[in-house]
């Protein structure tokens, strides 16, 4: 496999940051115990968690291209504490509802406690979040989704179309709830500063892809300019695992793509209502994510489409624009004017069944990932709890991540391409306005 396979782009949210120093590349023959692939909120809340297991023993932590550049730096910056599953409540799905907010839940305490410590400066707002519908099916879901938060007793709001006006400054959402337990923040910053702050015993090296996996004993892995044996390997790699031969058709990559207004002036901030941060989430499981940054910038994503698990080019996101534009002029008629200063895409995995995947691949390998847009404060929780598994303990966290239905098979090319392109596009029935 070619490092080409790991390829980035300078369109994301880490480009409002400062430059930073990168580790560097890793070099020449290794021997570790461990080695965690994947620097996302994965990889690094498994490799701080066995940083504080195995004080003794280096973990090796390798990142395919720079801290920052993935997935995990590329999405809308919210970490949910309650999940929304779309359609009428189900009884018989409390149990699992319920282990699914406890997962988010511990993964949200541990970044909180992360951040807090480390004096992380990542935009980290404790405002939860506002689920709105605009069109006739997202309303009908937003009573579905108070039905299952009063059967669930978690807290939260109702809202109608002058309560929202008021707070956000738009007239575009017939209904909402606001659910105040949930964080919104800079996702490029937060995996920076968690990168930058582990423990001693871990060894980041960047712009380290490991092109291959020879299944010796030890494991033995292979890089463009260096070669690792090492006794257990964690890839925290969603949906890339199958670029190292694993979880091939279980997980794809989804593009979606968003813009960036310019940062607001104080009159246009006047327009958008009395919050001056603020994360808006569809009841449409196709429709647009908005946010008010903290920064004072408008970002709004609405597409997602089948593109190989890739990003978009320079070409592919000024066409998506137009969407984008759609979207915000829909929202914002009175910042119509405001012109779009940046554009991003990135990719995230999801399964065909919806499920995610947890628990020991190949002898002495484990895999954790495929989060359908649900990775950070979710990705957080899991890594960790892989590492206490790898490390043979158990835990309710560990089983709680354990009790997933298996994966779902995805077909082989070109049905995978069909299927695929398919599964993506189902999301947007019926979106509407909500796009």
């Amino acid at each position: 496999m070619s490092i080409d396979k790991y390829p980035t782009d300078r369109h994301g949210w880490a480009e409002f940051l400062r430059q930073r120093q990168a580790r560097q590349p890793l070099r020449g023959p290794q021997r570790v115990p461990w080695v965690v692939v994947g620097a996302g909120v994965t990889g690094l809340a498994c490799a701080r968690r066995l940083g504080e297991l195995h004080r003794d023993q280096e973990i090796l932590l390798l990142e395919a291209r720079l801290v920052g550049q993935g997935s995990s730096g590329r999405n809308s910056g919210f970490a949910v504490s309650v999940s929304h599953f779309s359609g009428g409540f189900a009884a018989d799905q409390k149990d699992f509802y319920r282990r699914i907010n406890r997962i988010n839940q511990a993964g949200l305490d541990m970044l909180r406690e992360q951040v807090l410590e480390h004096a992380i400066d990542c935009q980290w707002h404790e405002g939860g979040f506002y689920h709105v519908a605009a069109d006739r099916l997202s309303v009908e879901e937003c009573d579905n989704f108070q039905r299952y938060l009063q059967e669930l007793e978690i807290e939260h709001t109702s809202l109608e179309r002058e309560a929202i006006s008021e707070r956000l400054g738009t007239d575009h959402y017939r209904a909402g709830i606001h659910v105040p337990n949930g964080v919104l923040l800079q996702p490029a910053a937060l995996v920076r500063g968690l990168a930058d702050s582990m423990p001693a015993n871990i060894r980041l090296c960047e712009q380290s892809p490991v092109l291959g996996i020879e299944n010796s004993t030890p494991l033995t892995l292979k890089l463009e300019n260096s070669e690792i044996t090492t006794d257990k390997l964690i890839l925290a790699t969603n949906y890339e695992a199958s670029k190292l031969g694993f979880l091939n058709r279980y997980l794809i990559g989804s593009t979606l793509s968003g813009s960036f207004t310019r940062v607001l002036s104080k009159r246009e901030l006047a327009s958008l209502g009395s919050l001056r941060e603020w994360g808006v989430l569809s009841l449409h499981g196709g429709g647009a994510t908005v946010r008010l940054t903290a920064d004072h910038r408008l970002c709004l994503r609405n597409t997602a489409e089948y593109h190989g698990g890739a990003l978009l080019s320079d070409r592919q996101l000024a066409r998506r624009q137009a969407i984008h534009r759609a979207g915000f002029e829909k929202r914002f008629p009175q910042l119509a004017s405001v012109p779009f200063e940046y554009a991003w895409s990135g990719v995230e995995g999801i399964s065909r069944n919806m499920t995610h995947f947890f628990g020991r691949q190949r002898d002495n390998i484990y895999f954790a990932g495929g989060y359908n847009g649900s990775g950070v404060s979710r990705g957080t929780a899991f890594g960790a709890a892989l590492a206490d598994y790898a490390s043979g303990n158990r835990s309710d966290m560990v089983d709680d991540c354990l009790a997933f239905s298996p994966g779902a098979w995805i077909p082989p090319r070109p049905l995978l391409d069909i299927g695929a392109y398919l599964t993506v596009r189902s999301r947007f029935k019926g979106v509407g306005l909500d796009r």
